[in-house]
């Protein structure tokens, strides 16, 4: 990913979020310009700043760079309520699924 990959993949979590960069930056512990200077490529994160980032996002650095994964804490959520169901249950989820997703 480069940092032009990255600068868009921090809007997109971003914006689904629904959060500004300014209050974003604050709310990681910067300074109120700094998202907007990494996503519009003038700065890039230090190691720490992209965990902060990460756990503001409510999504794993791996999630993070998972550019398929459109919104990785609904994802994750789903899977974590998948694992409370049933087999049957599963099934059915399943079959939904399939069901919906027929081209």
């Amino acid at each position: 990913m480069d940092y032009s990959s990255f600068a868009r993949r921090l809007s997109e979590l971003r914006l689904r979020k629904n959060v500004s960069a300014r209050e974003m930056s604050l709310a990681i512990g910067q300074n109120e310009s700094y998202i907007n200077r990494i996503e519009n490529s003038l700065a890039f994160p230090s190691m720490q700043c992209f965990f902060y980032i990460c756990e503001y996002l409510n999504v794993t650095p791996s999630e993070f760079f998972d550019i398929d994964n459109k919104d990785p804490a609904k994802r994750r959520e789903l899977l974590n309520s998948l694992d409370r169901l049933s087999r049957g249950q599963l099934d059915i989820i399943l079959a939904v699924v399939n069901e919906m997703t027929k081209k």
